[in-house]
């Protein structure tokens, strides 16, 4: 028999010129059952194959998202956001128990930047697995969780260049997305790509470290 295999928290930024959002959600399964014509009884799986296979299904390796602002040290905080609070602000969320996400922001002179990071648990590491397999974009980041994943674009509105990376990671049955973003006011235009896609890993190790219990390496 084989083994049974929800949005990315929502991030509302406050920026004169920019408001972004994404969200995500997917779900699978699959039975397969046997029959012999045999009068006797088909040989069965061993109790130890039969809990190894439900064990992967159902492992919750975490049972609760950590604390959200305490998660992104005040180091990296202050690498990555100059000017901001380090206690952040943490994020609405209807299940506190099973998503929490906390952000920064600060301009300044005419640089603004915001960072937020929010934790997802998901009923097994196969449900982490799925949804993971839907939302991480971009190239492999390698070092983060099971498997991670980060992707860099550039948008423009109202003649304001933003460039933001989204870090997805999978940990068991965790989910932890990194959003990271900058626009400068006065030339209207980003910060590099190169600054933006590592101020995201550098805060992405922090997150996983918070949830994992390891230090980032």
């Amino acid at each position: 028999m084989r083994s049974l295999p929800l949005p990315l928290a929502l991030t509302v930024r406050v920026l004169p010129v920019v408001v972004l959002a994404c969200a995500g959600w997917a779900w699978t399964s699959g039975p397969m059952a046997d029959s012999s014509e045999q009068p006797a009884a088909a040989p069965q799986p061993s109790p130890k194959r039969a809990a190894q296979s439900a064990g992967s299904a159902t492992s919750r390796a975490y049972d609760k998202p950590p604390e959200p602002c305490s998660a992104v040290t005040a180091n990296t905080v202050a690498d990555l956001v100059p000017k901001a609070d380090p206690a952040g602000k943490e994020l609405a969320a209807a299940d506190r128990s099973l998503r929490r996400g906390c952000s920064w922001s600060a301009l300044k002179d005419y640089d603004y930047r915001w960072l937020d990071v929010t934790f997802e648990i998901k009923e097994s590491a196969a449900a982490a697995n799925t949804s993971f397999a839907v939302r991480g974009k971009g190239e492999a980041a390698p070092g983060l969780g099971d498997e991670a994943r980060i992707a860099v674009a550039l948008t423009t509105h109202d003649k304001q260049n933003t460039r933001e990376a989204v870090v997805t990671v999978r940990a068991g049955n965790a989910l932890v997305t990194v959003t990271y973003n900058g626009s400068n006011f006065e030339s209207h235009g980003a910060p590099p790509t190169d600054g933006i896609y590592k101020g995201a890993l550098e805060a992405a190790g922090d997150a996983v470290a918070a949830l994992t219990g390891k230090e980032s390496s």
